[in-house]
C-alpha cells in the first residue's frame, strides 16, 4: 500500500524567522497525523533552522535543488552530502521553474537524480507540459521523454527512494488546475514508463503526486484518483492552515 506524501514547496518565500514559525504551526497542527507522510521544502537558507524545529515530529525535512557533484569549485551550488549532512530526508529535483528560468535540461535532472539517490536522499523529480504543448495534443509524448530520460542509467536498487510528481507547467501559479481524471490518466501513464525502466513491481509502489495550484478546496478532487498518491503543494503551503486542510484531506 502506498502511503500519501504532502510536500509543501515554499519556494523563494520565508526569511528564517518567518520559515521557523510556519513550520511550528504545522508541528502543532499536523502532530496527530499517521496516515499521510508530510514534507516541508524551505529556502535553503532556511533548512537547518527548520530541521531542528521538527526533530522528532512526524515531518520530513525537503530541500528545493541540489547540484550532481559532492564538491567543488562551483560557487552557489549546494551537494547532496551537504543536504543530508543538516539533516535533509527529500529534494525535489526538475521542477518546471528550475527548467524554464534556469534552463535545466533531461540530462541534468537526470544527473541530478542519480547523485541525490547514491546520497541517500529521497527524490521528487518533476515532470510535465505546458500549455502549448496541451494545446498541441503533446501532454504524453513530453511527460513520457522527461521520465524516460531523468531516470536512464538508474540503478533498480536506488529506485525505493524515488518519487514523481506530476506538475502539468499551465497549472503551476495560475489558478488552473487538471481535472482529477486527467491528473490520474498521466499518472498511469507515468507509472507505465516507470515500470519499463525500474520494472512493474517497483512502479507499483512507487508514489507519483500531482502538483499545480493544489487547494484545500480540490485535493480530494486528486485523492480521489487510486492512482494518485500525494501531491506537491505551492502557494497553498505557505499558509499552516491551509496547508494542515490540505495534509488532512479525507
Amino acid at each position: 500500500m502506498r502511503k500519501p506524501l504532502i510536500m509543501g514547496n515554499w519556494k523563494m518565500y520565508k526569511t528564517v524567522p518567518e520559515a521557523v514559525r510556519l513550520v511550528k504551526q504545522l508541528k502543532v497542527m499536523l502532530a496527530d497525523t499517521v496516515d499521510v507522510e508530510i514534507a516541508v521544502c524551505p529556502p535553503f537558507t532556511a533548512l537547518q533552522a527548520v530541521g531542528e524545529v521538527i526533530k522528532g515530529s512526524a515531518l520530513k525535512l525537503g530541500a528545493q535543488n541540489l547540484f550532481w557533484e559532492k564538491e567543488g569549485a562551483y560557487t552557489g551550488e549546494i551537494s547532496p552530502e551537504m543536504l543530508t549532512d543538516i539533516g535533509v530526508d527529500y529534494c525535489i529535483i526538475g521542477h518546471s521553474e528550475r527548467r524554464a528560468y534556469f534552463h535545466e535540461t533531461d540530462a541534468d535532472v537526470n544527473r541530478k537524480v542519480k547523485a541525490a539517490l547514491a546520497a541517500g536522499l529521497g527524490v521528487v523529480m518533476c515532470v510535465g507540459e505546458t500549455l502549448e504543448q496541451r494545446r498541441a495534443g503533446l501532454t504524453q509524448r513530453v511527460v513520457e521523454e522527461q521520465v524516460t530520460n531523468g531516470l536512464a542509467g538508474l540503478e533498480v536498487s536506488q529506485a525505493d527512494k524515488l518519487v514523481i510528481a506530476y506538475e502539468p507547467v499551465w497549472a503551476i501559479g495560475t489558478g488552473e488546475n487538471a481535472t482529477g481524471q486527467d491528473a490520474a490518466e498521466v499518472i498511469a501513464m507515468i507509472r507505465r514508463v516507470a515500470a519499463g525502466i525500474v520494472g512493474e513491481e517497483i512502479a507499483a509502489e512507487m508514489r507519483i503526486l500531482y502538483g499545480g495550484s493544489v487547494k484545500p478546496g480540490n485535493i480530494k478532487e486528486f485523492m480521489a484518483q487510486p492512482e494518485i498518491d500525494g501531491a506537491l503543494v505551492g502557494g497553498a503551503s505557505l499558509d499552516a492552515s491551509s496547508f494542515a486542510q490540505i495534509v488532512r484531506y479525507n
